[in-house]
Parts: C-alpha cells; structure tokens; sequence
C-alpha cells in the first residue's frame, strides 16, 4: 500500500478495528470538561494524550472542546473524522500509530472568538489548556508586564466586551463565568516561565486596564486557579509522507495526523478546584509546590529549549535542514553541550529526583532521531517570543558574576543572523524559511546599522529580550562581536571562538 488515497478515511465506523490510545471521553459533547485553546499539533501529541491515557485509567467527563487559532486546516478533518486523528510515534524501536477519541467540539478562534467566550461561561467546562506559544500571553519583553502597546490588545481594551486575543478572551470569558461563581481553572501548556503565574497576572493587568468591577477580579482571585506546568516532547512538523506513514500501519487515511517522539514528560502543579482527569495515572507528574514545578521548568528552559535555538540556528546558517543533521556536526554539539553544561546548568536549582545525566544523555539521542526529521526552520522560528524565556536570566546570572556567557551570546548572535541578517549577509535557505512575528519591527530597528556590530547593539538596545540585558554593554559588545565573525568567517569559526571564550571563563 504505497498511497493513502486508495484507503478508506478514518472515522467512527472503524474504530473497533483501530489501535485505540488510552481511552475514548464520552460521546456526549455537553459533558466535555476541558476548554483548549491552540488546536496545534503538540497538544494533539500531548496533553490530549495524556488525557486519553488518565480516562483509561479512570472515568470521567473529561472530553475536550478544541479551538485553532486561525486555520481550519486540523478543524476541518477532525470534524470530517468524528474528532479521530491518530499519533505516529517515532522511536528506536520502531514506528507504530495510534488513534486518540478525546475531542468533542471544534471552532476556529479568529473566526468566532465569541464562541470561545461561551464555552467558558459554560458550567460543564471545568479546565482551559493553552497551547498558543509564547506570544499568545501578550507579555511586553521589554516590561514583563501586559503588553499594552501590541495592537491586539489596545484594540481589546478598546472594547474589552469583544475581544479577539487570547488574554482578551480569558478576561472576557471569566468576568462572564463570575456572575455563577463556579470554579475554573486555567492550565498553560507553552514554554513560558510560570506560565501559570504569566497567565494569571496578564488576565489580572488586563482585567484592570479595562476597568473591570472588583467582584470580578475577586471572583479571578479566589476562585480561578492558575497551576503552573511544565511540557516536553518534541513533535516535529506532520510532512505530506505522513498520511501515507498511517495508511500503512492503519489502513485507514487520516488527514489530521501528528507526529511525535516517543519521550514525553508533564510535570503540573496540582490545583484544580473543579476537578481533572487522572494524569497523574496517565504519565504526568503532579506537585503540590510551584516550586518544584518551576524548577522542572528551568530543567526544560535551559537544557533542552534554549540549547535547541542554538542548534537550529547554527544548523541552519551551515545549511542544514533538520536538527539530528545539525547535531551530527562534530563542532554543534560541541557547543550544545558546553552552553549546557558550563553555562545554563550552573543557573539551575534542580529539581529533587532528577538524574540530570540521564536527562543530558537522553536528550542527545532524541537531537540524533532522524526519524523525528525535526526542522531547524521550525525549531528556529519565533525566537522574539522564544528567546527572552531563554536567554536573559542564565546570561544575567553569570554577567553579574563577573563572568562573559559566551555560548549565550553566540545563541543571540546566530538568531538575529538568521532572522534579521545584517546588510549584504545571506544567511542561506533554511534561514530564511524561518518565521517571526517581530520580524518586520526588527528590520526597522537595524535600518541605520551599517556594519555586523552596530546591526546587534541595535538590535539589543531596543529591549527585544530584555531591558536589563541591554543595558550590559559587555554583552552587547560581545553578541557584536560573534556576529561580525559568523557574516565574515562564517557560523563555524563564531562557534569556536565562543566555545574557547566559554571554557576558559569556567575552568
């Protein structure tokens, strides 16, 4: 069977034949407990997953009523597919798919974002999952506050009565829920630092930027939980080969399919006064302390994520198209592995039962998975939003120190090469395949910058990780500096020069 085209299409008429992952959530749409925002494919490979397994460990009205953020390119054959997708999950040991039955409603925010805010003020929805990345919790990186500048929210606060962003929504969504008092809870599932906390302060800012009654910011206060949590696993862009993968396996067609690696971790503060699913059953780690959260957040943050961007980044100006063949160059992982281990490692408070050898080693395997196929271009994209939760506070901790992170600042410099290339600098196709919303913002920040040098002070001065981190001229000079050598000698040669800089400021 070569083509899925000459498969039957997934749906419910054919479940009984199909591997089932977990269990399925009931029927009944009405009874769905969970609200998610960012009907991606992480959440699909995911938390859903996740969800699935704890409903096969222990029943419950745990069905999800999912929103795409703007396309309704998963929407659309879910629907067609009774809510069916399966996940193909890429390990060493083999490839195998599976289906998940979990979600029982769908909409597209953009296109009815007050659909959104009744699903919220519906009393069976008990949880609200966030998958909408970094930029989707509008937070100024320039402040750390709400970031009342961006056009989305101005035009919110304008009329906060029909918003369109997503802190406009939960805002919306929970002053409408306050007039019944029933409980909620909002579950972040992004790589953002307390992302729980994050979460609860932009509603919070919002809440009382638009003038919002006080019963209402009483009602977010006391009954409104906001648990951190901390999401790994790396799911790689679905290929148009996909579809065919799960005929194969299947025989069926599914035009909805994730793709995963088969490592998965979920670490969630446990605080959820309406009730939840039984993840703890179903392979998450729950915590009474944020704490201890916060500190597998670090974990993710700076080993895995931030020396990801690097990866991506110097892969991709040396042309490389997936990470497991960037990681393959002997000079890459070189430098991965001493941003882990001299630079963000040290800034770390780890969490209890934690053997962070293991987790070094395993991931160094899962950035050799070539079946994963994980693109630089996805991994490098978005860094506006991705890099100031990854850079600033291990960078800041070792500056003020007295010491020069220059494996960070060699992160910094290869972002802004493939992203916003100095004058005259091509920086090859992978990176230009690379998107960012601030892309455009950047450009205008650099237009005067005649020289590698300037082009990066600029750049840093404008606060796009971080005040604080821009008013450290050594750091400034420094990023300068690498990337002059990455637009004159190439990424290679900036990569040697920070690993030698490195070594020698931790000996």
């Amino acid at each position: 069977m070569s083509s899925s085209g000459s498969v039957p299409a997934l749906g419910r008429t054919r479940l009984d034949s199909l591997p089932l992952l977990g269990a399925a959530a009931p029927r009944d749409p009405a009874r769905a407990g969970i609200i998610h925002l960012g009907l991606g494919a992480f959440h699909r490979a995911h938390a859903a997953v996740h969800t699935a397994r704890a409903l096969a460990a222990e029943e419950g009205d745990w069905g999800i009523v999912g929103f795409a953020n703007r396309s309704r390119s998963v929407t659309d054959p879910m629907r067609r597919q009774d809510g069916l997708y399966s996940v193909l999950e890429l390990a060493d040991t083999g490839t195998r798919a599976d289906v998940v039955d979990v979600h029982r409603g769908f909409g597209v925010m953009a296109e009815d974002p007050r659909a959104v805010v009744r699903e919220i003020t519906t009393a069976a929805r008990r949880i609200l999952t966030l998958t909408v990345s970094e930029g989707g919790y509008s937070v100024s990186p320039r402040t750390g506050h709400l970031d009342v500048d961006s056009p989305a929210i101005r035009a919110d606060l304008s009329d906060p009565t029909t918003p369109h962003s997503v802190i406009g929504l939960l805002a919306r969504g929970l002053t409408e829920r306050s007039t019944s008092g029933d409980p909620f809870t909002v579950l972040p599932c992004d790589n953002v630092s307390s992302a729980g906390r994050t979460a609860r302060r932009m509603v919070t800012e919002f809440l009382e930027h638009s003038g919002a009654a006080e019963d209402v910011l009483s009602y977010v206060r006391e009954q409104v939980a906001f648990p951190d949590a901390m999401v790994d696993r790396i799911v790689p862009a679905t290929t148009p080969g996909t579809t065919d993968q799960v005929a194969e396996l299947l025989g069926v067609r599914d035009d909805a399919p994730v793709r995963a690696e088969q490592f998965s971790m979920w670490v969630i503060e446990d605080h959820f006064p309406a009730g939840r699913p039984a993840w703890d059953l179903g392979g998450a780690i729950m915590s009474d302390e944020a704490s201890e959260v916060a500190k597998y957040e670090q974990v993710k943050l700076r080993i895995l994520n931030g020396p990801h961007s690097l990866i991506a980044y110097l892969g991709a100006l040396d042309g490389r198209a997936t990470i497991p063949a960037s990681f393959e160059q002997d000079w890459i992982a070189e430098s991965t592995l001493a941003l882990i281990r001299g630079e963000n490692l040290p800034t770390i408070d780890l969490p209890s039962g934690l053997d962070v050898e293991e987790y070094i080693e395993d991931l160094t395997h899962r950035w050799h998975n070539h079946d994963l196929g994980h693109r630089t271009r996805q991994v490098g994209s978005d860094g506006s939003m991705r890099l100031p939760q990854r850079i600033p506070a291990p960078a800041l901790f070792h500056l003020e120190e007295g010491r020069m992170p220059a494996l960070l600042a060699l992160t910094v410099a290869a972002w802004f090469a493939c992203v916003v290339p100095p004058r005259g600098f091509e920086p090859g196709e992978q990176a230009r395949a690379m998107t960012d919303p601030d892309r455009t913002r950047l450009q205008e920040i650099t237009a005067r910058a005649t020289t590698p040098a300037e082009h990066a002070r600029a750049l840093l001065e404008s606060g796009c990780l971080s005040e604080r981190l821009a008013e450290r001229e050594d750091f400034v000079v420094a990023v300068g500096e690498l990337l002059t050598t990455i637009v004159t000698s190439g990424p290679r040669a900036a990569a040697a020069d920070a690993l030698a800089a490195s070594l020698k400021e931790n000996r």
